[in-house]
Formats: C-alpha cells, sequence, structure tokens
C-alpha cells in the first residue's frame, strides 16, 4: 500500500477514535440534562464515525490495483463510500430537524451544567486538531474521501461553538435557542450531505471534465505542429483523476513510428494535468 492509501487508512482511524469519544461524552451528557442541541450534537457525532468508518472501507478498495476485471483500477471506490457517507447524513439531518422542531413547538427546557460548557470545549478542540490533520492530508494527497473528512470536522467546530451558545444561554432562562440550534444543526448536516452526494453522483454517473481542463489540454495539441486535426475528446473519471480519449490527425504519408512518437510526446503532456491519470490517443491519418 502506498504512502497516500495509507496516510487516508489513519485518518479514518484516528477519525474513528475522536468521534467514539465525542459520541460518549455528549450523548450522556446531552440525554442526561436535556439539552436538544447537544443531542443534536451527539447525532452528528454517530453520523461521523459511520463516516469515518466509510473512508476506511472506502480507501480500503481503492487502493487495490487494476487488475483483469477493473482495468482502470478502484478509484471509484471513494466516491461510492461518499455516496454511503451523504445518504446517511440525509437521513440523521431529517430526524434531527423533526426532533428540534417539537422542541420548539413544545418549549421544551433543559438543565444546565458546566459539565454542558466543558463539553463543548473538547469537542472543539478535539475537531479542531482532527480538522487541521486531515486538511493537511488532504492538500498533499487531492481524494475526495479527505476532503469530505477535513470539512466535516470543521463543520463540526461551528456547530459546537453555536451549541455552547445555546448552553450558556440556557443558564440565562433563554432556553429557545437550543430548539433553534438543534434545527440548525439538522440543516447544516443536510446540505453538507446534499453536497457530497450530488459530487459523488456526478463521477459516478461519469461526469466529464471541465471546460477549461478541455481547453487546457486542446492548446496543448496545438503546440504540437504535425497534428493538423483533433477529435472525439472525451472523458471519464476514475475516482478523482479522469482517463482522456482522444482521435488527432496526422499527415498520411508519416510513418507509423513518428505518428506512435508524437502520440506518446502528447500522452505525456496530457497526463501531466493535475486531474488526467492516463491519456489514450488513436492516430489518424488525414
Amino acid at each position: 500500500m502506498n504512502q497516500k492509501f495509507q496516510s487516508i487508512k489513519n485518518a479514518g482511524i484516528i477519525g474513528m477514535i475522536g468521534n467514539i469519544f465525542l459520541l460518549i461524552i455528549k450523548g450522556a451528557i446531552g440525554f442526561a440534562s436535556h439539552s436538544q442541541s447537544m443531542i443534536a450534537d451527539s447525532f452528528n457525532s454517530a453520523s461521523d464515525i459511520l463516516a469515518s468508518l466509510m473512508t476506511f472501507i472506502g480507501n480500503k478498495i481503492a487502493s487495490e490495483p487494476e487488475d483483469q476485471n477493473h482495468n482502470f483500477g478502484h478509484g471509484k471506490a471513494e466516491y461510492l463510500f461518499s455516496l454511503f457517507i451523504s445518504i446517511t447524513m440525509l437521513i440523521f439531518s431529517l430526524k434531527l430537524f423533526l426532533d428540534s422542531l417539537l422542541t420548539l413547538i413544545h418549549k421544551n427546557t433543559f438543565t444546565f451544567s458546566w459539565i454542558l460548557v466543558i463539553v463543548c470545549i473538547i469537542t472543539i478542540i478535539t475537531k479542531f486538531i482532527l480538522y487541521r490533520y486531515t486538511k493537511k492530508l488532504y492538500q498533499k494527497y487531492n481524494s475526495i474521501l479527505l476532503q469530505s473528512a477535513y470539512k466535516d470536522h470543521r463543520n463540526d467546530c461551528v456547530v459546537t461553538t453555536f451549541t455552547l451558545i445555546s448552553i450558556i444561554l440556557g443558564n440565562f432562562g433563554i432556553f429557545y435557542f437550543d430548539g433553534i440550534i438543534g434545527t440548525a444543526i439538522s440543516i447544516w448536516i443536510f446540505w453538507s450531505g446534499f453536497s457530497i452526494f450530488m459530487e459523488s453522483y456526478n463521477v459516478l454517473m461519469d461526469v466529464s471534465l471541465d471546460e477549461a481542463t478541455k481547453n487546457h489540454i486542446l492548446e496543448l495539441v496545438k503546440e504540437h505542429d504535425k497534428i493538423k486535426d483533433v477529435s472525439d475528446l472525451y472523458a471519464t473519471p476514475i475516482g478523482y483523476h479522469y482517463v482522456v480519449i482522444l482521435t488527432i490527425f496526422v499527415d498520411g504519408t508519416m510513418n507509423t513510428f513518428d505518428s506512435h512518437h508524437l502520440a506518446d510526446h502528447l500522452e505525456k503532456d496530457i497526463v501531466s494535468l493535475e486531474k488526467v491519470t492516463k491519456a489514450i490517443i488513436h492516430v489518424n491519418p488525414i
């Protein structure tokens, strides 16, 4: 297993350990004090555990090399498991939204405790450390699983900060803000889940390269004077990279060796692009 997949594996394991710890303390204190925002935050940690588990499994499958049955490797496993993560987040968010709405309607209160404040501070510190750790790995390896993880940790820092505010306000008898925060957290989780869902769905449905990258490829083609024309520029995603397929036209009098040598040079130029992992070039005479 190369360094990239080992690093993602470690991020998944560390994320699971951290989120299990937070789930236990937030769940216990939240239900004991009847704080809807803390209970919502604990459900968020539960979804984070599943997300870390999916990161671990998806990365393990994606790390498998290409074989006879999977000619382009297993890179799409990252997006498949990201899709599972997003669906779970959507389900959790709807349940939390309903519970928080009922809390507002029935004007429920909770028992203030400084332990709630301490739990929030511990959560913020823990999540900020996880955020910095996974973001650093994402900047190095550009993996969607790491991207989902670091954004989730960042969002949790913000969400728990608002949870802390609602708990402090509860000490002054302002309890309605607790239900509002619970509702806001559920909407936040829903939007995050929807964003991950759409990104994963687009890749699994073989969405093509963006126009800017396509134009960049065409500019690379123009740098080779012996290429007379280009057509059939296609791209298919395999994980977070693309396989590019195109047809170039050369002078019909050019011998086979020279035309293939030209195609090899163009392939190297295209593969040097950040989003491209493989280029397949067909050569036709004109």
